[in-house]
């Protein structure tokens, strides 16, 4: 049973996001979050330091950076903040995973038709060493263990999924899924950035290999920053098709060039990162530490319910994510009647104030932590009136 936070808690999280004293009912998190006061403070505050402060903050940056990885090794249930790797999109990320690994003529691996494209064109592109590409199609919405081992043959070496897809919100089996790819020496490779922040991703328990995940959306952290996790095994398995001066044990031993890579996975990150970004993430993150995983999720869920019972009582609504609570996570998208211009529902609804997406001719609402009850049933009667104008 899922709980909504005590309204002592929901006033104190909402009191970080000026946009709902503004008369603004935001339910666009699947796309990107809106800035709570405490990244853009912590963001505000770096600058101002290089700009008028300390000017050289490189070795206080490194600190943060390491801190900032323990926030997200926390978060995934990682083994170590070694295992992380920051990123600037989940994009990058996927292809440490996807260009790094051995393949070899003949090989495959196993695709769905309704990822994100960011979880599919890195894989792609693998067609021009002679990978194969097996797509399952998707039902209702739906990727389930079942049709991903009935896809496996001998030489498929590698599971790529999103742990809750963009579009119907469906939340796969993760541990399931996990459990019978690492039986078979399967990479499992989960694109995270619609579940990260949201819902429970445990990467121990999941058995995941490799998990990426942009930070802009869920995490609620700016954009530029995202990461990579990946396990120790799976980092031997990779040969890094990029090098940069960080990528080496001692990066500050600048005239020796026989050094081996990092044994962590800071070996990706090459160059210098995103410091204002990472300043961000780290506020974004720690906040919903502060806030706890499970106590997120859970209120997610209730007012997502709320959303969705509220959108299911409109006549000739079609509400896409109707599976059962653990298939689901953030996301809540509609399809309308049939004939009904979905573009100008969308643009009246949100000369209303509630701003969702528009995806394939299709609405998609996506509430966080700090969003109401109140606000869902308010979304749901804009939905109704807009519908209802059009008549």
């Amino acid at each position: 049973m899922t709980t909504l936070f005590a309204s002592e808690t929901l006033d104190r999280a909402r009191s970080f996001f000026p946009h709902t004293r503004q008369g603004k009912i935001y339910l666009n998190h699947a796309s990107t979050s809106p800035l709570s006061s405490r990244v853009v403070n912590a963001m505000m505050a770096y600058l101002q330091k290089r700009s008028e402060g300390e000017l050289e903050t490189y070795f206080s940056d490194i600190k943060m950076v390491s801190d900032c990885r323990v926030l997200v090794s926390r978060l995934i249930n990682a083994d170590s903040p070694e295992r992380i790797t920051f990123q600037i999109n989940t994009s990058d990320a996927i292809n440490i995973v996807a260009s790094g690994l051995p393949w070899s003529q003949g090989d495959s691996l196993i695709l769905n038709n309704i990822e994100f494209p960011a979880n599919v064109y890195p894989y792609l592109n693998l067609k021009r060493l002679g990978v194969e590409i097996d797509v399952i199609q998707a039902v209702d919405g739906r990727v389930t263990p079942e049709m991903i081992a009935s896809r496996i043959r001998p030489r498929t070496r590698l599971v790529a999924l999103s742990a809750v897809q963009y579009l119907s919100g469906h939340r796969a089996e993760m541990e399931s899924i996990g459990t019978m790819c690492r039986g078979r020496g399967i990479v499992f490779a989960v694109d995270g950035i619609q579940a990260v922040g949201a819902v429970k991703l445990d990467v121990k328990q999941m058995r995941i290999d490799a998990l990426a995940a942009g930070a802009q959306k869920w995490q609620m952290g700016p954009h530029g920053s995202g990461f990579l996790y990946l396990t120790e095994e799976l980092q031997s398995r990779i040969a890094q098709a990029n090098l940069g001066w960080l990528s080496v044990d001692d990066p500050w031993q600048f005239s020796n060039w026989d050094q081996p890579l990092a044994s962590s996975a800071r070996r990706y990150e090459g160059g210098s990162l995103n410091m204002p970004s990472l300043h961000g993430l780290h506020a974004s993150l720690s906040m919903l530490l502060e806030f706890g995983p499970e106590a997120i999720e859970n209120h997610i869920l209730a007012i997502t319910e709320i959303l969705r019972n509220g959108l299911s009582d409109i006549q000739g609504l079609r509400v896409v994510t109707a599976y059962p609570q653990a298939e689901r996570a953030g996301i809540v998208t509609i399809r309308l009647p049939e004939g009904v211009d979905s573009k100008e529902v969308f643009h009246r609804i949100s000369r209303r104030n509630v701003f969702i997406a528009l995806r394939e001719g299709q609405l998609r609402y996506s509430p966080h932590f700090y969003n109401t009850p109140d606000e869902m049933r308010a979304a749901v009667e804009v939905t109704r009136e807009s519908l209802a104008s059009l008549k």
